[in-house]
């Protein structure tokens, strides 16, 4: 095995530092490295091992260490930049190629470690890098259009009861409306996303964001990640613009290309200081 990581024991002069790791790439020009910026603002480097290429930052164990990094995760604050920093870095290489993206606050114990675990999984890590070669994950979000043309409206109820009643039957009358809006919105985004995902080569279904989340002023009925061939993207674009016609009860949203995080195969990896298990 082979690695240019420089990871001695740590000494009185240098604190023991651990190896944040933010992807696997099968190689790396370190021009392409030399502006890029890791966690806390430190440089980021490779360790090359088993003829793979893990890109990480220095961390500090006494900073990222499982304790540390565990009331780092409680900040939200922190949180959003540490995710903003590791994407940044995740996103970069991407444009250079195939990466195998870490999870969030993958840490090993040194950069040995992250050598050791690209030898030990190296036929793993080599199939994902060919999997995901000449292909790019691109984000399909679906809202409900309100009023949008659904089924034939009943004609209001009528009958007495004073103005009371005639409030109670108008505000029940919303409601059912608004109801049958978000069902059949929720309908038309699965039709969507079966589109959708028998033209990718790859797709998952995540989660609706709540509306605090995705800032969109009507509710999320389509999250959907889709694994698509880059020579084949001008016709997902068309499709996705081709269902956003036949189906006027949902607003689509395009978004991408991101990097491959939802199709790389959750794995745990040992001896790893985390809190959240990363994602091989």
């Amino acid at each position: 095995m082979s690695t240019t990581a420089d990871a001695g024991a740590p000494t009185a002069h240098r604190p023991a530092s651990g190896a944040w790791l933010h992807g696997v790439v099968r190689e790396v020009d370190p021009a392409a490295l030399a502006g890029l910026v890791g966690m806390d603002g430190r440089d980021v480097r490779a360790v090359r091992s088993a003829g793979l290429v893990a890109v990480v930052s220095d961390a500090p164990l006494a900073e990222y260490g499982e304790e540390p990094l565990r009331r780092k995760l409680e900040d939200l604050s922190w949180l959003e930049g540490a995710a903003r920093a590791h994407h940044g870095v995740v996103e970069a290489l991407s444009r250079t190629g195939a990466v195998v993206p870490a999870r969030l606050a993958t840490v090993h114990r040194d950069a040995d470690r992250v050598a050791a675990v690209l030898a030990e999984r190296e036929a793993e890590l080599t199939a994902a890098l060919d999997r995901l070669t000449g292909r790019t994950e691109w984000g399909v979000k679906g809202y409900v259009v309100p009023g949008a043309p659904a089924a034939e409206e009943e004609p209001p109820a009528t009958g007495g009861g004073g103005a009371g009643a005639a409030y109670l039957r108008r505000r029940r009358a919303q409601l059912t409306a608004r109801e049958q809006g978000q069902r059949i919105a929720a309908e038309a985004a699965a039709t969507v996303h079966d589109a959708l995902a028998q033209y990718a080569v790859a797709a998952r279904r995540h989660a609706a964001q709540d509306r605090r989340l995705s800032g969109a002023p009507t509710a999320m009925v389509l999250n959907g990640a889709y694994l698509v061939d880059v020579a084949a993207l001008d016709g997902f674009t068309e499709l996705v613009r081709m269902l956003a016609g036949r189906h006027p009860q949902v607003r689509l949203e395009l978004t991408g290309p991101w990097p491959p995080y939802s199709f790389v195969a959750e794995r745990p990896a040992e001896e790893a200081h985390q809190v959240r298990e990363p994602a091989w």
